[in-house]
């Protein structure tokens, strides 16, 4: 049999394509070769594409019980992410901290983003409308150095109150000028509740979606017309709360729903013409009920949502049985129609503090920017189940 070192650059390199992030890590370090096929910008590796699972655990008080956490879905492992990967310790609120794909970014007092895992936060000019608990997308950052944002909604302090009148106009970020274009704000029928914790947004096929979690309202925004679609209502029977995520190629909305048999936690796919859907699946009882440790009526409610690509994590975001998770992987079947295929995440690593808040988000990881020193990968810690 041939010696691996006696093939080609191109099948050593189809070969590496197929090995999680962390083993290609350690892959890049055996020689020359394997270490210049692995940094390339050209390597073409389909765990570049797989989204991991972030977790940030913010403390109120003291900055340094912040901890922060990254899953590798294809490797099952956990990472602990160094200090300076967390959001910078003088935030004077929590509330305006956020994380979406390959950025975290804070809204209040200044508008500030930085790549995952990097240490550098950049400043943009500032927002229009300072605020808190916005909705947050980010757009052409894959062929732009600098990402255009748009942000929509959240609330702002009027001598320390909350004003909850004002929807706040949409504002879009503009790389090239530094200036923030300020736009029609939120139809009116979000005006009870205008920020992420009650709603939650999708960014797809070139419109940014909105979501009431309760109230199940519906409406999209063109990023090239900057114009509103006619709001909608967005219930499939029996839902109690739901989230609306874009995977892919499809938008699926994620809740919990009343059933005879009670309550379950159900996938639909969405028709982003019609707004009409179809059930997907749901997710299997016994490991709906090993998010929680207890049989208080209301404990469905910590349960949150994420996703990307055509992975959705569902995670309590209560410190009960230390904020667990499982996955779901939607994978197409013959004939267009989509099947689940529901998985426990591994505990995180400890020790685990308790947080006052937790910021939870996809995102998908470079290899080609780990090595190159554009991320810090260096002190994270490997942790397996």
């Amino acid at each position: 049999m041939a010696q691996f070192s006696n093939l080609t650059p191109d099948l050593t390199e189809l070969i590496l394509s197929y090995l999680p992030i962390p083993t290609l890590l350690r892959a890049s370090t055996v020689c020359k070769l394997w270490y210049h096929i692995v940094s390339s910008p050209n390597f073409s590796s389909s765990t570049n594409q797989i989204p991991w699972f972030f977790l940030y655990g913010l403390h109120n008080t003291s900055s340094r019980n912040n901890q922060s956490f990254a899953f590798d879905p294809l490797s099952n492992l956990w990472f602990c992410l160094p200090t300076a990967a967390s959001p910078a310790p003088h935030l004077p609120n929590s509330s305006c901290f956020l994380g979406l794909d390959k950025f975290v970014l804070t809204t209040a007092p200044n508008f500030t983003y930085s790549r995952i895992l990097k240490r550098t936060w950049r400043s943009t000019s500032p927002l229009r409308f300072s605020r808190i608990n916005p909705l947050v997308g980010v757009f052409d950052h894959e062929s732009r150095r600098v990402p255009r944002f748009v942000v929509v909604g959240g609330v702002r302090f009027i001598g320390n109150l909350v004003d909850i009148e004002d929807r706040l106009a949409v504002e879009i970020y503009d790389p090239d000028s530094d200036t923030w274009q300020i736009c029609p704000p939120l139809p009116s029928d979000f005006r009870s509740g205008n920020s992420s914790q009650s709603l939650s947004s999708a960014l797809f096929k070139g419109r940014f979606y909105v979501f009431g979690i309760y109230s199940c309202f519906v409406s999209s925004f063109d990023l090239i017309q900057h114009q509103w679609s006619d709001v909608l209502i967005l219930r499939p029977p029996g839902v109690v709360f739901s989230f609306l995520i874009a995977c892919q190629d499809r938008l699926i909305l994620a809740g919990m729903c009343n059933t005879p048999v009670g309550l379950s936690f159900n996938l639909w796919k969405i028709d982003e013409k019609t707004m009409e859907f179809s059930s997907i699946g749901a997710m299997p009882r016994d490991l709906l009920y090993s998010l929680f440790d207890s049989d208080d009526d209301d404990k469905f409610a910590s349960l949150k949502c994420v996703g990307l690509g055509n992975l959705i994590y569902v995670f309590n975001e209560d410190y009960h049985k230390k904020y667990p998770a499982c996955v779901c992987e939607i994978v197409d079947e013959s004939g267009g129609d989509d099947k689940c295929s529901w998985r426990r995440v591994p505990p995180l690593p400890s020790p685990v503090n308790k947080f006052h808040k937790v910021i939870s988000f996809c995102s998908t990881i470079s290899v080609h920017n780990i090595l190159r020193g554009e991320e810090d990968f260096d002190q994270m810690q490997m942790r397996a189940d």
